[in-house]
């Protein structure tokens, strides 16, 4: 039995990944450097599915039909090139090479190139929606050489998410994004923004708790009715779980971690992206430099006792507060997603890329991170004018902006007030605990990679299988 695809990569998204391709009736063969990782997932989780394991990439590449197919989902960087170099000898004209990690675009303009001249093809593909969309339908966004669409469509579009979600007939969360680092620069795009939704969230987890005193349980409350409403959203949903889950001794897991958030560094990339096509992006930034802030957990405790502030309670009343905030949290989202369009329009337009802008916005409605009903409008948005200069200028967006106005300015003056940060607003440094303890249990949530306790010392890592179907597998390295 040959297999459909090869994989090389048994971390969090390469195992479950590979079970989904082989839910969908494909025979998937597996590489990991470490090579008890195969044994062990051919004999644990894999077990008595169509997935081959194989000790040496020479194995796996004999184990593939032609035109072979060999997905990489490695640490992104000099491991990606080290594997294109060891593969090229052992494959022939027409094979494919895949990255589906989280790759730097200019890396795959610069591998596509490279591949090609040795007669390959080269895709470099984001994938999106952690451990369980990669089990249960990711959004995927392949770009590279265009003749290796229709060699990896039919895996692809089959294991991705589909809209309406759990229609197996539905649209798939996945198609051709464009040339070479296409696909890599708009799954770089959706991390950004993702980077923005999480700080937005945690802005308001902060606003709630400290400066309305809400507990936990009641600030579950209020996640699972926005949840409910026009902030739909998986990070909103996450977010509520994350305040209501208790570990075995009944305690709140989120008060306990560290409020030092990690990063991948695709919001860093996202950021000096925008800095070179000369392209606003200022809520993303600054949701990229809070997590560095955030990594001063010693530097601010000095900070906290040295430099005086206001207490940080909000002298408003809670329900009107509550439903201003909600109108903030959906404004500044706006805004978000329209920076990072307007990223994605300049770069298009510089590398010669025909992005679909409102087909990128299909490809997030469903199994990646940063999905929500929200990215319904944005499609329609593009499809009514797809021209579309800023989505601030569309009907639907102007409306919710203009309408969300005075309630999103009573926030931002209340929070200055209280001296509680919001997104480009002071008192971050000097504050001793800040809202990264609930970034970094998002991260774990969808991403398993792990989190710091304040309870421990510096330097342990945790884990929390927060949906009882994650496992004990781990991304291996916090800033991952």
């Amino acid at each position: 039995m040959q297999a459909d695809i090869g994989l090389i990569g048994l971390a969090v998204m390469g195992q479950n990944l590979v079970m989904n391709m082989a839910d969908h009736g494909f025979t998937v063969a597996v590489f990991n450097r470490t090579t008890s990782v195969v044994d062990e997932f051919i004999a644990g989780p894999a077990k008595g599915m169509s997935i081959i394991g194989t000790h040496s990439l020479e194995e796996l590449v004999a184990n593939l039909k032609r035109p072979r197919r060999v997905m990489m989902l490695v640490k992104a960087g000099q491991p990606v090139d080290s594997f294109i170099e060891k593969l090229i000898p052992l494959l022939e004209p027409g094979d494919i090479i895949i990255d589906g990690g989280n790759s730097n675009y200019e890396d795959s303009i610069r591998r596509t190139a490279h591949v090609e001249s040795h007669g390959l093809l080269y895709i470099g593909t984001g994938v999106s929606g952690g451990e369980e969309g990669a089990r249960l339908g990711p959004s995927i966004m392949p770009g590279g050489s265009p003749a290796a669409w229709p060699a990896v469509k039919p895996i692809f579009q089959a294991v991705a998410a589909k809209v309406p979600e759990g229609d197996p007939n539905g649209e798939p969360c996945c198609d051709w994004v464009g040339e070479n680092g296409a696909g890599h620069f708009v799954k770089m795009v959706h991390n950004g923004i993702e980077y923005g939704d999480m700080q937005l969230i945690g802005e308001a987890y902060q606003l709630m708790k400290e400066g309305l005193g809400l507990t936990n349980d009641e600030m579950s409350d209020v996640f699972a009715a926005w949840n409910r409403g026009k902030l739909e959203s998986y990070l909103i949903e996450i977010t509520r779980d994350i305040l209501a889950f208790r570990d075995e001794q009944g305690q709140h897991v989120v008060d306990y971690i560290l409020d030092s958030a990690g990063q991948k560094g695709t919001g860093k990339w996202t950021v000096i992206s925008a800095l070179d096509q000369g392209t606003p992006l200022t809520l993303v930034s600054e949701a990229v430099f809070a997590r560095f802030l955030s990594s001063l957990v010693d530097e601010r405790a000095a900070a906290a006792k040295a430099l005086g502030g206001p207490a940080g309670q909000l002298a408003a009343d809670r329900a009107a507060f509550l439903a201003d905030l909600e109108e903030a949290v959906y404004a500044s989202k706006i805004v978000s997603y329209a920076q990072g369009y307007m990223l994605m329009g300049a770069a298009a337009q510089a590398y010669g890329w025909k992005l679909n802008l409102g087909g990128i916005a299909l490809m997030w409605r469903g199994g990646c991170i940063i999905r929500s009903v929200f990215l319904g409008k944005i499609k329609e948005a593009y499809e009514a004018d797809p021209a579309l200069p800023n989505l601030l200028l569309a009907p639907y967006f102007q409306e919710a902006v203009n309408a969300a106005g005075d309630a999103w300015r009573r926030v931002v003056a209340a929070a200055v007030a209280a001296g509680i940060p919001v997104p480009a607003i002071f008192d971050g440094y000097r504050r001793e605990r800040l809202l990264a303890n609930m970034t970094q249990a998002q991260r774990d949530y969808f991403g398993a990679h792990t989190y710091e306790r304040t309870d421990r010392p510096r330097g342990q890592f945790f884990h929390t299988n927060w949906t009882g179907r994650g496992g004990d597998i781990t991304a291996r390295t916090y800033q991952a």
